[in-house]
């Protein structure tokens, strides 16, 4: 099941990769959310040696290499991402070492080789979270970071009807579930907010950092009532996404 998973979410990304390009990238962590420049949850970056597990288009990785990086790793299930990200990066005067291959599988890097790890709104694809943090933690050195986003938990569960939001899904649920993105069908695993941290803390990582907050201007504004899924209304009552802040344990 996991590889029909992987092989329908590749084939679905490969699809539609070119109309995601430049979405959601550092400095930007998600949708209506406060970003890096107003949190600072990475680490100074000069001479660092970074990875990207669920790389898109290289935005993320040129936000590092302008930063200093020493070396801009990157890994995409989809094989038009890492076209894109290759070029992209090549035309930005950049040499990263980029890698085609679910993030949850062994595709070469080395181990205990790198200072920060992150992914930016893609590490809710993988099939199998124990293994791809466990896999993770083993590309850190000691005491190297993780950092990550995607959908709060809640956003599973919560629907607009009528005017109103409402709570018609179970939050306790822990299952994979489909739906069409972009005109193409898709499949993620729901987790629990306990079932990511959880999942850390059994990898080698220790929490160091959970936020869980709206953008101040959103706050700041008023909205009409809107059923988009990224509606600020709903991100006036709710976080639409969550970031954490994770340390590889010695």
């Amino acid at each position: 099941m996991k590889q029909e998973i992987l092989a329908q979410n590749k084939q679905s990304w490969d699809a539609m990769a070119d109309t995601w390009f430049g979405s959601t990238a550092l400095p930007c962590y998600g949708c209506l959310v406060p970003t890096e420049d107003e949190l600072g949850l990475f680490p100074d970056l000069a001479g660092m040696r970074v990875l990207d597990i669920g790389c898109g288009s290289g935005h993320s990785l040129r936000w590092c290499g302008e930063r200093g990086a020493a070396e801009l790793w990157g890994v995409d299930l989809s094989t038009r991402q890492i076209e894109n990200a290759r070029r992209y990066l090549s035309e930005s005067g950049y040499a990263p070492r980029l890698f085609n291959a679910p993030m949850e599988v062994d595709y070469g890097l080395p181990t205990g080789y790198f200072d920060v790890a992150y992914s930016i709104y893609a590490l809710g694809w993988t099939v199998d979270l124990p293994a791809t943090l466990r896999r993770v933690a083993s590309y850190l050195k000691p005491g190297g970071i993780f950092l990550f986003s995607w959908d709060h938990p809640l956003m599973h569960c919560i629907s607009a009807q009528d005017g109103k939001l409402v709570l018609d899904g179970g939050y306790l649920s822990d299952e994979s579930f489909s739906y069409v993105q972009r005109g193409y069908p898709v499949t993620i695993h729901n987790h629990k907010m306990s079932g990511w941290i959880n999942a850390l803390a059994d990898a080698g990582f220790t929490v160091q950092r959970l936020v869980e907050e709206t953008a101040p201007q959103t706050l700041a504004r008023e909205y009409e009532f809107s059923s988009e899924y990224y509606a600020p209304c709903k991100a006036q009552k709710l976080p639409l996404s969550f970031i954490i802040k994770a340390v590889k344990l010695p």
